[in-house]
């Protein structure tokens, strides 16, 4: 008896998986994406460029950091360390080969309130001002850095829940105009909190709802306050800053290294403000004592968790949106992909270990990010090289920033928001392309201004799913007996040669964010798989039926599953049963409308509404010598065909 259980306990643990060596390796290299890129990296292709970007990102990065910190209502050097070792955890866990994470406006902006409701400006005086403490600054400050990195710590760690949970794939809910609107909104915040430094006026702490329009109502009943020299030297920062920036975008080409003018202009001034005295003469507000080092780590404050749940929440929800479009904006530039829950992941660690070196939340940021492209960074080593001079200012180069006036470091702060604030033009392209997206928009501008960014978020996405919801129980779809009856007059209407290299594919379901990644990577599949059978298809009748957008419907997507023979292969997209789209609908068809020319295919799209026509059109750098958009599937076929003659004729007059 003995021996048969020990027979069977044998069995079991022969069927039962041990881990391998191999799958160890494998699990490193998907949660550890440095692994995969690190090993492959080219010193001499990407080294030179990808230190010019880290050091032009070190001057963003100081600056920026240094305005954020203030902004979340901390000590300055915060912001320092904020820009230092967020960035560092990010390159090791993130996808995003050109991603510049960091201190962050819309997380700073989300933290103040959280620091200001529990230890707010008017109990400074009430607590001890005792400099025996780290860095040698204020309990009362200490205090303070340990609200904002419990925040970073809390909205860490439910980054790293939702990334346990794997939830990530849940972010198709956030459409474009969604987070157009959302940031857009954040970044009018931001601007409407930098305006006391850039009229140098003194202004009590203004949050909450309209706390937008209370901060100009105060501004315009305290307009005789404000101080003509910041105002002067804040107008000529933003002009030089300006027109600097927009000549360097404008010579990119011809020049190897862009002009650092934030850098210059950051000396220049300190310089200026130390030669002068303009602190004491002018009373012009300067950045102040900058200690020198890095504390040991630790932990941030902890009584306090339950107070800042919801501040927590904001900071994990607001930084991931706007670091994930920025991840996938980058990816779909440079032909790349990235993994949406591991992205939780690195952002999560980002918070939660950064917390412990008194760091404010951090998010990536759309004009670090754009630098690293305009600058022609290839990785995320060009972010661990800024790194490298952000130690350089932490430990040397920080107490010469005493003298920075803060009109100036304001300055900055606006202008490097250029890049949020111009999506207001996006609102030419949702209202030609769908106007019911342009409304999404617009609302949910006005609620992010009104209210919250996280506000302005959840209302955005809730206001998506009711309007997708009230419009697809009007939808209709293409019957089985229609295709058949296409596919008969297809066949008999052109020869079987020129249909072997068709592909026709009929999307039978409304084209909305919910289902435009499924979309493209069934759309690809089929495309993969048939390019990569090598097996003939002697009958040409034969389809296959394919589940596309079988997420949101029952009904099947069908295609002519013939293999592409050497030639060129095309593309056929019945889009009969295309009732609606969005703005993501139809910037994915553009998008597979470039991925198959990319792979010498032939796109072509039938039955499309007058509607559909000019959306793609106005969103797509589409081929205007060829014609596209076709009444049948039988005139798109009859064109391919004229089409292949038509080089048949040129190949023969060559020879």
């Amino acid at each position: 008896m003995t021996g048969a259980k020990r027979k069977k306990k044998s069995v079991l643990c022969s069927k039962m998986h041990v881990p391998h060596c191999e799958d160890f390796k494998q699990w490193c290299r998907r949660r550890l994406p440095i692994l995969q890129w690190a090993p492959h990296y080219n010193l001499k292709e990407n080294l030179f460029p990808d230190t010019v970007s880290g050091i032009m990102l070190a001057v963003q990065q100081v600056t920026q950091g240094l305005a954020f910190a203030i902004l979340s209502s901390v000590h300055p050097v915060f912001g320092l360390y904020g820009s230092l070792f967020p960035v560092i955890i990010y390159a090791i866990f993130g996808m995003g080969r050109h991603v510049a994470t960091g201190t962050f406006a819309l997380t700073s902006l989300i933290s103040a309130n959280a620091v200001e409701r529990l230890l707010p400006s008017s109990s400074k005086n009430l607590t001890t001002q005792s400099n025996t403490s780290m860095l040698g600054l204020s309990d009362f400050e200490m205090q303070r850095i340990g609200i904002a990195a419990a925040i970073s710590f809390l909205g860490g760690m439910i980054q790293v829940a939702i990334f346990v949970l794997q939830l990530g794939s849940a972010t198709f809910l956030l459409t474009e105009p969604v987070i157009s609107a959302m940031t857009t909104g954040a970044a009018t915040h931001v601007v409407t909190s930098q305006v006391k430094y850039l009229l140098g006026m003194k202004m009590p702490y203004i949050s909450g709802p309209l706390g937008f329009f209370y901060t100009y109502v105060y501004v315009f009943e305290n307009i005789k306050s404000v101080q003509l020299e910041a105002l002067l030297l804040s107008l000529l920062s933003i002009v030089v800053l300006v027109l600097v920036k927009e000549l360097n975008e404008k010579f990119k080409r011809k020049i190897k290294v862009v002009l650092p003018v934030d850098l210059i202009l950051i000396i220049a001034a300190s310089y200026a403000c130390y030669g002068t005295n303009m602190e004491n003469t002018y009373g012009l507000e300067v950045v102040g004592h900058i200690p020198k080092g890095i504390p040991p780590p630790k932990a941030p404050s902890m009584n306090v968790l339950s107070a800042i749940i919801t501040e927590a929440f904001g900071v994990a929800l607001v930084g991931y949106v706007a670091s994930l479009a920025l991840a996938q904006g980058s990816a779909k530039k440079f032909k790349y992909s990235v993994d949406d829950n591991q992205e939780f992941l690195a952002h999560g660690l980002s918070n939660v270990i950064s917390s412990f070196f008194f760091c404010i939340p951090s998010a990536a940021a759309m004009g670090r990010t754009t630098s690293l492209y305009s600058t022609g960074a290839k990785t995320q080593v060009a972010c661990l090289i800024s790194c490298i001079f952000i130690l350089t200012v932490i430990y040397a180069i920080g107490p010469f920033l005493y003298w920075l006036p803060m009109c100036v470091l304001a300055s900055i702060i606006v202008v490097g928001l250029k890049g949020m604030l111009i999506q207001f033009w996006d609102l030419k392209k949702y209202w030609n392309v769908d106007k019911i997206n342009w409304g999404i928009w617009v609302s949910t501008y006005v609620f992010t201004v009104c209210f919250a960014a996280n506000v302005g978020l959840l209302y955005g996405v809730l206001c998506t799913i009711a309007i997708v919801i009230g419009r697809f129980p009007r939808t209709k779809t293409l019957s089985m007996k229609n295709m058949k009856e296409m596919e008969f007059k297809v066949k008999t209407e052109v020869d079987v040669e020129s249909l072997q290299l068709v592909k026709i594919i009929s999307i039978n379901n409304p084209l909305v964010f919910l289902n435009t990644k499924k979309f493209h990577t069934d759309l690809m599949n089929i495309i993969q798989k048939e390019n990569a059978s090598n097996q003939p298809t002697d009958d040409i009748s034969k389809y296959e039926q394919n589940t596309l957008l079988c997420s949101l419907s029952n009904d099947n997507c069908n295609e002519f599953s013939q293999p592409c023979p050497n030639g060129k292969c095309s593309l056929i997209l019945d889009c009969t049963g295309l009732n609606f789209f969005d703005y993501s609908g139809i910037s994915m068809l553009v998008e597979v409308y470039m991925d198959c020319k990319s792979r010498s295919m032939d796109v072509s799209l039938a039955h499309c509404t007058a509607s559909l026509i000019k959306a793609m059109k106005y969103c797509g750098n589409l081929d205007s010598e060829k014609p596209i958009f076709f009444d049948s599937v039988s005139a798109a076929i009859s064109n391919i065909h004229s089409n292949k003659n038509l080089s048949k004729l040129n190949d023969e007059s060559e020879v």
